[in-house]
């Protein structure tokens, strides 16, 4: 399929992007395959490189929290997923969203006019064999088909499966702004980038009960409704108890009326999807409810009464290799080290973790190409800790994760507060991602 002076990737979203435009960096061609618009996956529909297709949030932009941290690491060493983020971000309080249309149009555009890589519009059926060169197969978690059987063959190993939802995207101008007030949580101003549906008990009440009520889609005789802990349906969460979204997404904490100063018995937060603000997501409702129930009970909660739902809500497979058993720190494969599995599938939960995955298998596929030793970035890092989450891990209970603190090694020396755990543990981090960069150009 291609050269040995040359990399293979397979996939066009953030990981696949990533690894592309990190090997070109290092001066190797690269040929980037992508099956859109030819063939789409049940979760896509645009034919731009990069789609996001649940939240467009990348989550904390603060370096003293994981995903924060990560996202300056990534920042450190070149990535192009965050130079296009930034460039593209909406208002969002403290995290990093993005215009998802804006984003996926410039990083295409990114791609598609660099010197070195090559973007082919077709399907890749088969796994290229090691005299083809390195590979970095980030065809997504919705692989299927021949080549998810390729995998299965190549790594000797069964794939598992979770289910990721996607929430529902509101037309700002839908909205019932006598109700809804403009917020972020402990912004005592009340201008801040969230908007906030209040809900007292009564109404709360209500919403719950017509939610554990609600039809949701079946699924099909060969799904497994193993839900990511991270990414749980509204409704699944709400029949866990009556209060569990009133500590969960529909938190009220912090999120007093700016003019009367009550309180809510509960909040069901917007978050802007554009740079226009015309589009609002339902923070944290995720949902596999049908079509019609969505927009019969989510117009239950004040001030989306004439809601215009510009996107409902679903769920989609999401298919990742057995890390434990299938790759190396270097994000090869250890049956077939001419691959790297990068992405969801490597077996990381979320856009920064897929693209960071992206990041460290394209500079391993790019010095393999021309003939240098692999690299592995520090435990102490973020990219370090979710590889050394993946690679020893208990296989026998292995589940994809975020990046978390928990993933990293202990702090060394005697007991931090935890009021600047996060702030060490970043400043130790960027130190030594500075320090391992610093050791590839050498």
């Amino acid at each position: 399929m291609c050269e040995m002076s040359q990399v293979t990737v397979i996939g066009g979203g953030l990981a696949g992007c990533e690894a592309a435009w990190q090997a070109a960096r290092l001066g190797v061609k690269v040929a980037l395959y992508e099956m859109k618009p030819l063939r789409f996956s049940p979760a896509h529909e645009m034919t731009q490189l990069g789609e996001l297709v649940c939240s467009n949030s990348f989550r904390s932009n603060n370096v003293d929290t994981a995903a924060g941290l990560l996202k300056e690491e990534m920042r450190l060493l070149g990535s192009l997923i965050m130079r296009v983020a930034d460039t593209n971000a909406v208002p969002a309080g403290t995290a990093l969203a993005v215009d998802r249309r804006h984003f996926a149009a410039r990083l295409t555009s990114a791609i598609e006019s660099h010197p070195l890589i090559t973007v082919h519009r077709q399907e890749v059926k088969e796994l290229p064999e090691q005299n083809d060169g390195p590979v970095v197969l980030a065809a997504g978690p919705l692989l299927t088909g021949s080549l998810a059987e390729a995998l299965r063959a190549l790594t000797g190993s069964e794939h598992l499966a979770f289910y990721d939802a996607i929430a529902p995207v509101i037309d700002a101008e839908s909205l019932d702004y006598s109700v809804v007030y403009r917020k972020s949580r402990w912004d005592e101003t009340g201008a801040g980038d969230y908007l906030n549906c209040p809900m007292n008990e009564t109404e709360y009440r209500r919403f719950i009960g017509l939610l554990l009520e609600a039809k949701t889609v079946p699924f099909h005789t060969f799904e497994d409704p193993g839900y990511f802990e991270g990414c749980l349906p509204i409704e699944v969460m709400c029949a866990r108890g009556e209060d569990t979204l009133r500590y969960g997404p529909l938190k009220p904490v912090g999120l007093a009326h700016p003019i009367t100063g009550i309180v809510p018995h509960a909040v069901v937060q917007l978050r802007p999807e554009n740079r226009a603000g015309t589009m609002y997501n339902l923070v944290g409702f995720q949902t596999k409810l049908t079509h019609g129930e969505q927009q019969r009970v989510f117009r239950t909660i004040p001030g989306l009464e004439q809601a215009v739902f510009l996107r409902l809500g679903s769920v989609h497979r999401n298919t990742f290799v057995c890390a434990p058993r299938v790759l190396r720190e270097t994000l090869q494969c250890q049956q077939a080290p001419h691959l790297f599995i990068a992405g969801q599938l490597s077996g990381v939960e979320g856009y920064i973790e897929s693209a960071a995955m992206g990041l460290i298998a394209g500079i391993n596929a790019g010095r393999m190409a021309l003939g240098e030793k692999m690299v592995s970035p520090p435990a102490g890092t973020a990219h370090g800790s979710l590889l050394s989450y993946l690679t020893t891990s208990d296989p026998a209970h292995f589940q994809p994760s975020n990046i978390n603190f928990g993933l990293f090694p202990p702090l060394p020396g005697r007991k931090v507060r935890k009021k600047i755990r996060g702030q060490l543990r970043a400043e130790l981090a960027l130190a030594q991602i500075r320090s391992w960069q610093s050791g590839l150009s050498h």
